[in-house]
């Protein structure tokens, strides 16, 4: 009975039995789930972050690169990628030109709102929008300084306000800067960039016109130079008044510059007008302006053109 019950018990396959022990072998006798190794977190290698990712930055309109605000002001707001240049507040561009402020003009005069005039907002709702926006209290910035070794006053336009639209205190802060120009016999530079004459102050801003080209003409008698510099975009009642009555006309490239907007125009003439009309490249061959000028070379320019026109010893930047 003994030997039946030892025939029928399957022997173990020696194979078998060597494999399994081999396995047991490497590991060691105390391993169990409570000392394994916890797994970790597998970690994606990303690339760093630029500066465009994590500094202000600012999106060119032509050629649609990311700038950050640190590299466009050092470089004037000139696009490194495609050398668009881009626009720039009016006391930061009179910062900019002046080697040195001595003072700012026309801060006391405040609009007024003497039609009562809403559109879709009322006039008032629409200032003190342009007032938070920009920071200024009008559209026009007027300093005198030095540029260089030269005494002169300088004016700006900043188009962030309502478009850089004239109305009677910009026509005030402009003759006033005219005035002190005249009263020092110091050059008068002006920056301009507008959609025109403000229609919410209507006649009254129509007036300012006649009343800043009366000051231009008072310049040129006294032989004082007025130099203006068009940047982007020009037009309207600044256009047909003073940015177009000066000594010498510059211009910063492409910029916009006429009286009536080219889709008016098109429709009048009914005709399509192709790039570059009313560029400044255009005007320039059109003996419109005197120079178009890049941003880069435009302070050297005003500066060697001023002492020419003064008479005073060219200095070294």
């Amino acid at each position: 009975m003994a030997n039946n019950m030892t025939d029928t018990i399957e022997k173990p396959d020696t194979q078998t039995e060597q494999a399994t022990t081999a396995v047991g072998s490497a590991k060691p006798a105390s391993t169990s789930w409570f000392n394994r190794a916890v797994p970790g977190v597998k970690q994606h290698l990303t690339a760093p972050l630029t500066a465009v990712e994590t500094e202000p930055s600012t999106e060119c309109s032509s050629c649609h690169s990311m700038i950050t605000n640190t590299a466009l002001i050092f470089n004037c707001y000139v696009c490194p990628h495609c050398d668009h240049h881009l626009p720039m507040s009016a006391r930061e561009r009179l910062q900019w030109l002046l080697s040195q402020v001595d003072g700012e003009l026309g801060q006391e005069f405040v609009a007024k709102d003497p039609l009562r005039f809403v559109d879709s907002k009322p006039y008032p709702v629409r200032m003190k929008e342009a007032q938070t926006k920009t920071g200024e209290t009008e559209a026009l910035v007027v300093m005198y300084g030095k540029l260089r070794n030269l005494d002169i006053v300088a004016c700006a336009f900043d188009f962030r306000f309502m478009g850089g639209s004239m109305g009677s205190v910009v026509g005030d802060r402009f003759v006033q800067a005219a005035e002190k120009a005249l009263a020092e016999h110091k050059p008068l530079v002006c920056f301009a960039a507008s959609g025109g004459a403000r229609m919410q102050e209507g006649l009254l801003s129509l007036m300012q016109m006649a009343r800043t080209a009366a000051a231009i003409e008072r310049l040129r008698i006294a032989g004082i130079p007025y130099i203006v510099v068009l940047t982007n975009p020009v037009y309207g009642g600044v256009t047909a008044s003073l940015a177009m009555l000066g000594d010498i006309h510059l211009a910063e490239p492409k910029a916009m510059i006429g009286f009536a907007g080219k889709r008016v125009i098109e429709q009048t003439v009914r005709e399509t007008l192709e790039e570059p009309f009313q560029r400044a490249e255009f005007l320039l061959e059109h003996g419109v302006v005197d120079e178009v000028v890049h941003r880069h070379q435009l302070i050297d320019t005003i500066y060697r053109l001023l002492a020419k026109l003064c008479s005073q010893p060219n200095v070294e930047a």
